[in-house]
């Protein structure tokens, strides 16, 4: 899918009179900010010149040339950077952070990354671009938050994940070929702490429609990981249930895991006693009707006992061929698919998943860059009236500095060229 495809005005945007000052980098910032973005707001993105975000250079892998040879841009940035538009200056420069401050005072919101306490000294903390704009919203995304013995602390999503738990939940059960713990495969903690800073965010616009005033928003990644786990948090908080690895099984369902077919592998996700006893339709046997199966508690209790015996079922059938079936009888399924099969799956074709952009639409890109064509996964944000826009591609860095810097505080190309000169740009 293009941008031509779904490419509209960013005026239909739900956000698209808002303007953000994006200072993250990195992931969970910058995932927030493509929400935002990716719902109209103007989000404007500082880096620094010469370096840009942190993940520019995350790689390999990294983007292809026209010859089909690696450059020197990682693909990660590409994956929560669209729809912004790059602006480099230098915030350690007198003149730099002024820029930004007056950047700041024409926004609606800012996102910052910082350690506790790290804007401080650039006159660009929270305290310091309220007073000047008091309509400002200021999120801060941090390891740990603003308070507590752990706040100065710096926090990566790995650390994370094993500090709350969620790395010893994770993976197969000790004794188990593979057990011990285990990270998510994707940088879970810092895209669910993206997710809450753009519902935070929301929240506090609407409160703004009331006051008439901004608010500081203190996100922390350690919060929300305790936050997401959800019901091993709640069994722990209320039973006193400390609950261990187990693999892909599911500890209050059952049948809820993987299962070895003909040719590989399929999930089933039975989550009632209606589609278990579907299930056994299907598979020609009376399991249903065993007292010890009946009910999903029995078939907890009785675990040991049902999974072999499913194990060997499902391993007389393709997947393919248990999927038509347990379909046809409505009892969730489906293949153990790897990323590539993921993307080239009938379904995720017909919902335009993939986004192909261009940084330089109808132009030729500046001599120099060799990367053009950029191809990110869509928005599963589907407003029927407002819909999501489809406006920049992950910009390269500094693309849009000398056009918002005019646009936005009428600087002419002779003060572009100043600042150029003396590094802050």
């Amino acid at each position: 899918m293009t941008a031509a495809d779904t490419s509209s005005s960013a005026a239909t945007g739900a956000l698209s009179h808002l303007r953000v000052l994006d200072l993250s980098r990195v992931l969970a910032g910058p995932w927030c900010t493509q929400n935002l973005a990716d719902m109209g707001a103007d989000v404007i993105k500082i880096e620094k010149p010469g370096d840009g975000d942190d993940t520019r250079h995350w790689g390999p892998p990294f983007f292809p040339d026209a010859e089909g040879k690696p450059t020197s841009h990682a693909c990660y940035f590409a994956a929560c950077n669209r729809n912004k538009r790059s602006v480099t200056v230098d915030m350690a420069t007198p003149e730099g952070q002024q820029l930004i401050r007056e950047l700041a005072m024409q926004s609606d919101v800012v996102v910052e990354n910082f350690k506790t306490g790290g804007l401080k000294r650039y006159g660009l903390d929270y305290a310091s671009l309220s007073a000047l704009n008091p309509r400002l919203i200021y999120c801060s995304v941090t390891g740990f938050g603003h308070t507590g013995p752990y706040a100065p602390r710096a926090g990566y999503d790995l650390l994370i994940q094993a500090m709350s738990g969620l790395m010893s939940i994770t993976g197969h059960a000790d004794g188990e070929p593979g057990g011990g713990p285990m990270r998510v495969g994707v940088a879970v903690i810092d895209l669910f702490t993206g997710m809450y800073a753009t519902t935070a965010i929301l929240g506090a616009l609407e409160a703004r429609h009331r006051t008439g005033r901004g608010q500081h928003i203190d996100m922390a990644l350690l919060d929300v990981a305790m936050a997401i786990l959800a019901n091993q948090g709640a069994g722990f908080l209320n039973a006193g249930n400390v609950p261990k690895r187990q693999g892909n099984t599911h500890p209050s369902v059952v049948p809820y895991q993987d299962f070895p077919t003909q040719d590989g592998n399929m999930l089933l996700a039975i989550g009632n006693d209606g589609q278990f006893a579907r299930f056994c339709e299907v598979a020609g046997v009376d399991w249903a009707s065993d007292e010890r199966f009946t009910q999903n508690a029995g078939r907890v209790i009785h675990r040991d006992t049902l999974i072999p015996m499913m194990a060997a079922l499902t391993r007389t059938r393709s997947t393919a061929e248990w999927v038509r079936l347990l379909e046809d009888k409505a009892v969730p399924c489906g293949p153990i698919n790897h990323i590539g099969q993921a993307f080239d799956d009938e379904q995720v074709r017909a919902r335009s998943l993939r986004i192909v952009q261009e940084r330089y639409p109808g132009a030729q890109p500046p001599a120099g860059e060799t990367v053009n064509r950029v191809v990110t996964t869509a928005s599963p944000l589907r407003l029927s009236d407002t819909p999501v826009t489809l406006r920049h591609a992950p910009p390269a860095l500094g693309q849009h500095t000398d056009e918002v810097l005019r646009e936005r505080l009428g600087l002419d190309a002779a003060r572009l060229q100043e600042l150029r000169a003396k590094g802050v740009l």
